[in-house]
Protein backbone atom coordinates (compact mmCIF):
# COMPACT_ATOMS: atom_id res chain seq x y z
CA UNK A 1 0.00 0.00 0.00
CA UNK A 2 1.45 3.40 -0.96
CA UNK A 3 1.27 6.60 1.08
CA UNK A 4 -1.76 8.00 -0.77
CA UNK A 5 -3.72 4.79 -0.25
CA UNK A 6 -2.93 4.88 3.46
CA UNK A 7 -3.82 8.56 3.66
CA UNK A 8 -7.14 7.94 1.93
CA UNK A 9 -7.91 4.99 4.22
CA UNK A 10 -7.25 7.15 7.30
CA UNK A 11 -9.24 10.07 5.89
CA UNK A 12 -12.24 7.81 5.30
CA UNK A 13 -12.22 6.96 9.01
CA UNK A 14 -12.89 10.61 9.90
CA UNK A 15 -16.40 11.77 10.77
CA UNK A 16 -18.37 13.24 7.85
CA UNK A 17 -17.84 16.86 8.93
CA UNK A 18 -14.06 16.39 9.14
CA UNK A 19 -13.99 14.65 5.73
CA UNK A 20 -15.95 17.54 4.22
CA UNK A 21 -13.54 20.09 5.69
CA UNK A 22 -10.57 18.08 4.42
CA UNK A 23 -12.10 17.80 0.93
CA UNK A 24 -12.75 21.55 0.87
CA UNK A 25 -9.17 22.29 1.88
CA UNK A 26 -7.81 19.96 -0.79
CA UNK A 27 -9.99 21.52 -3.50
CA UNK A 28 -8.99 25.03 -2.44
CA UNK A 29 -5.33 24.03 -2.69
CA UNK A 30 -5.87 23.32 -6.41
CA UNK A 31 -7.28 26.77 -7.15
CA UNK A 32 -4.03 28.64 -6.74
CA UNK A 33 -3.64 32.07 -5.21
CA UNK A 34 -6.65 34.34 -4.87
CA UNK A 35 -6.69 37.45 -7.05
CA UNK A 36 -7.36 40.32 -4.62
CA UNK A 37 -8.69 42.52 -7.43
CA UNK A 38 -11.21 39.85 -8.40
CA UNK A 39 -12.28 39.42 -4.77
CA UNK A 40 -12.82 43.18 -4.48
CA UNK A 41 -14.75 43.31 -7.76
CA UNK A 42 -17.02 40.44 -6.65
CA UNK A 43 -17.67 42.13 -3.29
CA UNK A 44 -18.71 45.33 -5.10
CA UNK A 45 -20.93 43.38 -7.51
CA UNK A 46 -22.61 41.46 -4.70
CA UNK A 47 -23.36 44.69 -2.83
CA UNK A 48 -24.76 46.25 -6.02
CA UNK A 49 -27.04 43.28 -6.72
CA UNK A 50 -28.23 43.09 -3.12
CA UNK A 51 -29.02 46.82 -3.18
CA UNK A 52 -31.07 46.36 -6.38
CA UNK A 53 -33.08 43.58 -4.72
CA UNK A 54 -33.61 45.58 -1.53
CA UNK A 55 -34.72 48.79 -3.26
CA UNK A 56 -36.98 46.96 -5.72
CA UNK A 57 -35.03 47.83 -8.89
CA UNK A 58 -35.01 44.15 -9.75
CA UNK A 59 -37.17 41.21 -8.68
CA UNK A 60 -35.81 37.82 -7.76
CA UNK A 61 -37.06 34.65 -9.39
CA UNK A 62 -38.25 31.50 -7.72
CA UNK A 63 -36.42 28.33 -8.62
CA UNK A 64 -39.39 27.19 -10.68
CA UNK A 65 -39.41 30.49 -12.64
CA UNK A 66 -35.69 30.24 -13.27
CA UNK A 67 -36.08 26.66 -14.52
CA UNK A 68 -38.85 27.73 -16.92
CA UNK A 69 -36.68 30.55 -18.30
CA UNK A 70 -33.66 28.29 -18.71
CA UNK A 71 -35.31 25.16 -20.03
CA UNK A 72 -38.36 26.67 -21.72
Amino acid sequence: MNNSDELLRRAMELPPEARAALAESLLESLEGPTDPDAETAWAIEIKRRLSELENGTVRGLSFAEAQRKIFG
